[in-house]
């Protein structure tokens, strides 16, 4: 009888090892099969910002269907699923470890910063690129080569804003109002700076909570200045009930601020009367601003029933970005499939989209104002 020969330990180590690789390594089951491609979603489906979590998914399904129905990526489907990061850090990293746990090869979201940046290390490790709605600069402040944006910064936003309210409008005696959160600390840095750089200093820069309901002190605060504008950095809900208890303090002074004041979110929890002249800075103003964004919204309209707004179409750049990339890569995993979402050039609705080392992929936000209800191109 002949004798199996026996391994040495080393090289049966590593056949074991090999055969449990991580997630995002090109020798995954994910990478090797012909089976669904799987990517998750990464989003609050419950809390306070989940009507930014329902916009994202319904953006990013709407590519992933698009996709399938022309036969997904050389002939594999794209097996998208939703997890709710319930808007919270801890939530979200648990996600990230389940997502490397469970051979997801790609992530879109989130949309909240603070809860992307818990979640960046966990990616980062497991090699799993991830496409996110954030627009903190602390995101590009983790230096990931896994993480990639799907719109600009809060630096670009506010920028832009300070831009127009000082040289093009003139004014000079600007008040501030931000929360305490990652996304308001980035808007308030941002912000600050920018109006700095420009030589105006607020006349008084009031800081909240992200849980609070009741603005009454602040307000007062910022009516004694008698602002000409009010700089917001808040995020939908919470920047709603701001403006709206702002008017009914008898200040009239317009307010402006990034993403989450052109939202109908925004406009429905401060009234359409109390949105009214809002000034918004942002690189999706309307769905009638291109063919492609008509395209796009009428897609929406059909599948979901209902209008779509910016979030939803970053969503829908990001996944097609990334499906792209995947295409191009003939469905690569991990480093090689985060260096296809790199070289990438991709005309979205945002904008020409062209990621540098940084993970930014555009630089670019127009003025538009709540007028009727509606976020319009400013004129």
């Amino acid at each position: 009888m002949s004798r199996i020969p026996r391994l040495p330990a080393a090289l049966t180590l590593a056949l074991a090892l090999a055969a449990c690789s991580a997630p995002g390594d090109s020798g995954s089951d994910s990478a090797d099969s012909s089976g669904p491609i799987k990517i998750a979603v990464v989003d609050a489906q419950s809390g306070q910002l989940s009507s930014l979590g329902d916009w994202e998914y319904k953006g990013a399904k709407l590519a992933v269907d698009e996709w399938n129905k022309k036969g997904g990526i050389d002939g594999r489907k794209i097996q998208l699923k939703l997890f709710d990061d319930q808007g919270d850090p801890t939530t979200g990293t648990n996600i990230a470890r389940k997502l490397a746990d469970e051979n997801y090869i790609a992530m879109i979201g989130t949309a909240e910063s603070a809860v992307t940046i818990a979640m960046g290390p966990v990616l980062q490790q497991a090699k799993i690129p991830n496409i996110t709605s954030g627009q903190s600069d602390g995101l590009v402040a983790l230096k990931s080569p896994y993480l990639f944006l799907n719109g600009p910064t809060s630096t670009t936003y506010d920028t832009t804003l300070a831009e127009y309210l000082i040289k093009e409008k003139g004014h000079q005696k600007i008040a501030m109002i931000t929360n305490n959160g990652s996304f308001g600390k980035g808007e308030h840095d941002a912000f600050l700076k920018a109006v700095g750089d420009l030589g105006v200093k607020p006349s008084t820069d009031q800081v909240v909570t992200t849980d609070q309901k009741e603005f009454s002190a602040a307000l007062t605060k910022i009516r004694s200045t008698k602002p000409e504008v009010i700089f917001i950095g808040s995020e939908e809900v919470e920047a709603g009930l701001i403006v709206k208890q702002a008017r009914d303090l008898g200040i009239t002074a317009p307010f402006a601020g990034a993403a989450p004041q052109g939202t109908p979110v925004f406009i429905d929890t401060a009234g359409k009367a109390a949105a009214e002249g809002t000034i918004v800075s942002s690189p999706y103003l309307s769905n009638d601003v291109s063919d492609a964004s008509k395209k796009f919204a009428a897609a929406y309209q059909t599948a979901y029933g209902e209008e779509a707004e910016m979030h939803g179409a970053k969503a829908y750049d990001g996944a097609n970005i990334l499906l792209t990339a995947l295409q191009t890569s003939k469905g690569a995993t991990g480093e090689e499939l985060a260096d296809a979402i790199r070289a990438t050039r991709y005309e979205g609705l945002l904008g020409d989209f062209q990621y540098d080392e940084t993970g930014v992929g555009i630089t670019r936000t127009t003025i538009g104002v709540i007028r009727d209800g509606k976020l319009v191109p400013q004129q």
